[in-house]
């Protein structure tokens, strides 16, 4: 398996892999509005013998009112069926975390399974004081500080991208 930065060639790929493992197209739709207006991005592919079997991507999202903090939303996340419970998920994680940190980012936060994002360091956003701009469970809202530390006293919201209210 290799982890590496999407391709233009592999566009049709993520397509897929997304309305696999979603069962529609809304998170296809959503990845494909983000590549074009979120910038910057950090989009991975798990490329396992030259199928496309996995996709991450990361956009900037927004803690207000500390809008000059590098923060990263981790979304959306796929892999396609046939190959879950094989690694490829945790390893497009550990690898965009790894492409975070090595870009400055601060912060990232997700909206996923309460039982899976612990994992990787992910607690819920409200132990940092954090709050979603969606309506979301508390357990299913997760932050990752980068350094320890950089959320102490920065309350506030997390704002996605316009293109989320889609989804």
């Amino acid at each position: 398996m290799q982890i590496r930065p999407e391709r233009p060639e592999d566009i049709a790929a993520i397509r897929m892999v997304h309305e696999t493992a979603f069962g529609n197209s809304a998170e296809a739709h959503l990845v494909d509005a983000l590549r074009l207006q979120a910038q910057p991005i950090i989009s991975l592919v798990a490329d396992v013998d030259a199928i496309i079997a996995g996709h991450i991507l990361f956009t900037p999202v927004t803690l207000m009112p500390h809008p000059d903090m590098k923060i990263m939303g981790l979304a959306p996340m796929a892999v396609l069926p046939s190959r879950q419970r094989h690694g490829i998920g945790s390893t497009l994680v550990r690898t965009g975390l790894d492409e975070c940190q090595w870009l400055g980012v601060s912060v990232v936060v997700v909206l996923g399974h309460a039982s899976y994002y612990p994992r990787f360091g992910f607690r819920p956003a409200s132990t940092f004081g954090l709050t979603s701009q969606f309506n979301v469970p508390d357990d299913v809202f997760m932050a990752l500080e980068m350094s320890a530390g950089i959320l102490r006293g920065k309350r506030g919201t997390i704002r996605y991208h316009p293109a989320f209210a889609s989804v």
